[in-house]
């Protein structure tokens, strides 16, 4: 029997990095700190990789506050374009795969359908420029590097920029009484990162080829009809308004149609559960966790 995979992973303890940590048994994971290892210094990238030996570099680490990204343009691309670089370059010169995530925010949402990775990018912010930028660099070395785009990702951690997540506040804005409002005209893909977690490691258990793979919850949604499900799911009474993206008060252009199709993947013969499994799954694991404490 084969030793397990030793894997390199930037930025573990966020809502993906945690799911990978914790679900990905049949590797020996390594997951410094922020604190231990700055990925926008590519010294310290490379020596994390020299002391580790990974078979594999995962990267979760990004600068995905959309809307700091527009006010901080070079920190958006330092860290997600120049750093991402940088570690693909560094995994090609030492044989490493590398697999890092981008986001369905690449495309401009005029399609009317769910992209495929056939599809043509045209990002409309800076944090999507710089995610598309990392992607194109990466695949210039063509190496053995997997670029996974995702989109709406959410887990049973807190968002570290947010301090909750997306079901979370809703949930406590309707138990409070308080009407919910959520935007009825962008179609999404919220992704449950348990569900991304294992996708992804079936991508490395098939050996995939190198390129960009979509990996999603299966069917688009708008957030408005995500978000019901989820109050539903929660047990909370519907209180819900639909309001428009155009009222939304935000300086970042967002795409209105972003869902993505998993088409790589399931040529692979691997599927993601839907987007109401990904909901119920969530709370399930919440419950799970709370419960352990």
């Amino acid at each position: 029997m084969p030793p397990p995979p030793r894997v390199l992973l930037f930025g573990g303890f966020g809502q993906l990095g945690s799911e990978i940590r914790r679900l990905w048994g049949a590797a020996q994971v390594s997951a410094p700190e922020r604190a231990q290892v700055d990925i926008t210094d590519p010294q310290a990238v490379a020596r994390a990789i020299e002391a580790t030996g990974p078979d594999v570099l995962v990267n979760c680490a990004a600068f995905h506050n959309v809307e700091r990204c527009e006010a901080e343009p070079e920190n958006a691309f330092g860290a997600n374009t120049l750093a991402v670089n940088a570690m693909a370059e560094r995994c090609a010169a030492a044989g490493v795969r590398f697999v890092t995530f981008s986001t369905d925010y690449v495309f401009d949402g005029t399609l009317g359908r769910p992209y495929t990775e056939a599809d043509v990018p045209n990002p409309l912010s800076v944090y999507a420029a710089s995610k598309y930028a990392g992607e194109l660099l990466v695949q210039r070395l063509r190496s053995d590097a997997l670029v996974v785009r995702t989109c709406g990702v959410y887990g049973t951690r807190v968002s570290p920029t947010k301090g909750y997540t997306f079901i979370d506040r809703i949930v406590v804005q309707a138990r409070a009484g308080e009407t919910v409002r959520v935007v009825r005209d962008q179609t999404v893909s919220p992704t449950y990162a348990a569900d991304l977690a294992r996708a992804v490691w079936q991508l490395l258990e098939a050996e995939a080829a190198p390129g960009v793979y979509h990996a999603v919850n299966e069917g688009p949604v708008t957030w408005y009809d995500y978000a019901r499900e989820a109050l539903r799911c929660a047990g909370v009474e519907d209180a819900i308004e639909p309001i428009s993206y155009k009222d939304w008060n935000s300086r970042v252009r967002r795409p209105e149609y972003s869902a993505l199709e998993n088409a790589k993947l399931h040529a692979l013969g691997i599927s993601l559960p839907d987007w109401r499994s990904g909901i119920t799954s969530y709370f399930r694991d919440k419950s799970t966790i709370v419960t352990r404490k």
